[in-house]
C-alpha cells in the first residue's frame, strides 16, 4: 500500500529583484508571475503552499489563490533566510518535509515537484535537489549553466560530490582536441528546486557561508562543505527555463501561448 507523501512547499517570493524589479508581480499570460507558480505548487499534492513574501502587493495579488502568505524581512539575504523565518511563521515541527520552489519557475512540473520530496524521504539525506543531462556543449560551458557530479546512483538518486559554475567532469582527452561538441557519457545541469526538513532548513540557514559557496556563489556548496549529503534524483520531467530577465520573461510568454510547447 502506498502511502501518499506529505509535504509541504514554500515559495521565496522578493519584490526587489536586481536584474527583474517587481518579478514576482510582472504579468505572465495576465496574471502575476507568482501565481503561477503557486499553482504548480498546489497541483503537485503538498498538504500546504506558502509564499514567503516581503511586500504587500504579492500577498494582495495572492488572496483566494488557496496559498498562504508569510510576510518576511525584506533584509534577508538569501531565499533560504527567508524560508527559515516562513517556517517559524508557519509554526513547522523540525521533521516536516519543506520543497523550496523558486518563486521564478511557472512552469515547474507537479512530478518534479514530488520527486524532490521523495528522493528526500527515500534517501535520509539532509537535502535533496534535482538534475537533468546537458545534451550541447554551450551549456556546459556556461557559467550561468551550474553543474554537478554525484555518486553512482545504483537507486534513483546519488549523493552530490560537487556542483560547479565550470564543466564537471572534466574530459581531458576531448576538450584537449576540442570543446565544440559533448564527447561520450552524462553531464548532469542543476535544476535549482530543494527539499529538507524545516530543521535542517533552520540549521542551514544559521550556518556561516562556506569558502567553495563563496568562491562559486552557489549557496548549496554550504551544505557540502559542512559535511552534510545533498540526495539527487533526475528529474522525471523537464523544467522549462525560469524567468529571471525582461528577455525571459517575453520567452515565457511566448512558451505559455504556444500552449506550453
Amino acid at each position: 500500500m502506498n502511502v501518499p507523501l506529505d509535504f509541504v512547499v514554500a515559495i521565496p517570493a522578493r519584490y526587489a529583484a536586481s536584474r527583474l524589479p517587481g518579478k514576482p508581480l510582472r504579468l505572465l499570460g495576465g496574471e502575476p508571475l507568482v501565481a503561477h507558480v503557486a499553482r504548480r505548487a498546489l497541483a503537485a499534492g503538498a498538504r500546504e503552499v506558502w509564499v514567503a513574501a516581503d511586500d504587500e502587493r504579492i500577498a494582495d495579488a495572492l488572496r483566494d489563490s488557496g496559498v498562504r502568505v508569510a510576510m518576511t524581512s525584506a533584509a534577508h539575504a538569501s531565499g533560504s533566510d527567508r524560508l527559515a523565518e516562513c517556517a517559524d511563521i508557519a509554526g513547522w515541527a523540525d521533521e516536516t518535509l519543506v520543497v523550496n520552489l523558486q518563486g521564478d519557475e511557472p512552469f515547474a512540473p507537479a512530478q518534479g515537484i514530488r520527486a524532490v520530496a521523495r528522493t528526500l524521504a527515500a534517501s535520509g539525506a539532509q537535502m535533496a535537489t534535482l538534475a537533468t543531462p546537458v545534451t550541447e556543449a554551450a551549456a556546459l560551458f556556461d557559467p550561468n549553466t551550474v553543474k554537478l557530479v554525484r555518486t553512482t546512483a545504483e537507486a534513483e538518486w546519488g549523493d552530490a560530490l560537487y556542483f560547479s559554475r565550470a564543466p564537471i567532469p572534466w574530459h581531458r582527452d576531448a576538450f584537449a582536441l576540442g570543446r565544440d561538441a559533448l564527447p561520450p557519457g552524462q553531464w548532469l545541469r542543476h535544476i535549482g528546486i530543494y527539499a529538507y526538513s524545516a530543521g535542517f532548513l533552520r540549521k542551514f540557514a544559521k550556518m556561516p557561508p562556506g569558502r567553495l559557496e563563496l568562491i562559486e556563489s552557489l549557496e548549496q556548496l554550504r551544505v557540502l562543505e559542512a559535511g552534510f549529503r545533498i540526495a539527487v534524483a533526475l528529474t522525471p520531467e523537464q523544467f522549462p527555463p525560469g524567468v529571471d530577465t525582461p528577455e525571459d520573461l517575453a520567452r515565457a510568454e511566448a512558451y505559455l501561448a504556444d500552449g506550453g510547447r
